[in-house]
């Protein structure tokens, strides 16, 4: 399906936020996709959508995907993203006739699957929004090293750079003991009534402990959860490395989760 690309500015807090969004060129009931991009909490532009499996999605099966140009850590820390995000979640719902959108999924890679997970558990406490469908892909959840985040030297993301990222997107929560669920949705352990899951991840990469507890902690909160481990030791694989085998099947079968958990119901 063809989508058109618009920059838009929505009010937030702070000013204007910028967002990219993906629209069919014909309007049509559809999901919307608040699709949030990557990069440590550091890093990345709201135009990483365009590589993203968001827009796959959206074209494969038709969508209205939102990109938010959130605030980066090292120009504001935490709750600036999740804050942001929640304003570019409350614009798509605020719009749903206006847009076609039937219902609503949160995803994200990487840092944005962190945010997709925190988004959930804050959008479920507010009791404002239902999101029906979370996509946290290869998430970064944990705050605290994991098994396979601790000693981790994986030239795409490492612990080194880990420390970094959450040093910064915590800012003075920072090696504290008690830090916020939606700083940090690993820490959570009151996940019932949150949005049924599916997500992948590499073997050797930082976040595959933290990605199966999340996964597992949905499973036993009666949530149903999915989740799929490739081969491998490339953080975000399916981004950088697309045209292998591996991140053929994994976009392949995220495809037919997506068919079977979200178009068919």
């Amino acid at each position: 399906m063809k989508l058109i690309s618009e920059t838009k500015e929505i009010p937030v807090s702070w000013g204007k936020m910028k967002m990219i969004l993906l629209h069919p060129a014909e309007k049509r009931k559809v999901p919307g996709i608040l699709w949030i991009h990557g990069g440590g909490y550091m890093l990345g532009m709201a135009e990483m959508v365009y590589a993203s499996a968001g827009r796959m999605l959206a074209e494969k099966y038709g969508g209205v995907v939102v990109s938010p140009g959130y605030r980066l850590a090292f120009e504001a820390p935490y709750p600036a993203a999740l804050e942001d995000c929640y304003a570019a979640l409350c614009w798509m719902d605020e719009h749903r006739e206006e847009l076609g959108i039937t219902k609503l999924i949160v995803g994200g890679e990487s840092a944005g699957g962190g945010l997709a997970a925190a988004l959930c558990l804050y959008a479920r406490d507010q009791g404002e929004i239902k999101v029906d469908y979370q996509l946290p892909l290869y998430p970064m959840l944990d705050c605290q090293d994991t098994h396979s985040s601790k000693d981790n030297h994986g030239k795409v993301w490492n612990t080194r750079r880990n420390h970094w990222g959450w040093k910064h997107y915590l800012g003075d929560l920072y090696g504290r003991e008690e830090i916020p669920v939606y700083a940090s949705a690993a820490r959570a352990n009151d996940l019932q009534g949150l949005p049924p899951c599916y997500t992948f991840v590499s073997y050797g990469e930082p976040f595959l402990n933290e990605t199966l507890t999340y996964v597992q902690k949905l499973q036993d909160a009666g949530v149903k959860a999915a989740v799929d481990v490739y081969p491998g030791d490339v953080h975000a694989f399916d981004l950088l490395t697309p045209y292998t085998k591996t991140a053929r099947a994994a976009k392949k079968r995220l495809c037919e989760v997506y068919k079977e958990e979200v178009i068919s119901v």
